[in-house]
Order: structure tokens, then C-alpha cells, then sequence
């Protein structure tokens, strides 16, 4: 049991992981989207704006992480 947590503190990536949510660059505008989404009881209209934020964050976060990408080879 003491090697599986160990063992995630061992091998840090070289960059943030996005595997999870809160580990994004975008969590911020994620959780203003589903505040947004309580404040007004599911009504997607009144959190427009919040989704658009939202979206545009996780483009750039994906842009990057393709850039991040190009540089490394499956087979070096």
C-alpha cells in the first residue's frame, strides 16, 4: 500500500497533468460554468458567457499541449 502513493510523488511529469479536471489550467472557468449553472437552476441561456470562457481556455490549453507535443518523438 505505501509503494501506490509513493509512488505517484515519484515520477512528476515534466508539465501539469490536464488527466484531471482540477489539475487544468481552465478549473476557474470550469467551476464559474457549474456555479453559474446553480445560480440559475440549469438554465444553459443565463451561462453563455461562462461557456464561451470555458471553451476558449481549453483551446488554448489544447494548442499548447500540442505544440508541447510536437517536439517529442515516439521513437527517440
Amino acid at each position: 500500500m505505501a509503494s501506490s502513493s509513493s509512488s505517484s510523488s515519484a515520477s512528476t511529469p515534466p508539465y501539469p497533468s490536464a488527466a484531471r479536471i482540477s489539475d487544468s489550467q481552465c478549473y476557474q472557468q470550469y467551476t464559474a460554468s457549474l456555479k453559474c449553472l446553480e445560480k440559475y437552476h440549469s438554465d444553459k441561456s443565463k451561462c453563455q458567457e461562462h461557456f464561451d470562457i470555458y471553451k476558449e481556455c481549453k483551446k488554448k490549453e489544447r494548442e499548447a499541449r500540442l505544440e508541447r507535443n510536437k517536439s517529442r518523438s515516439l521513437f527517440s
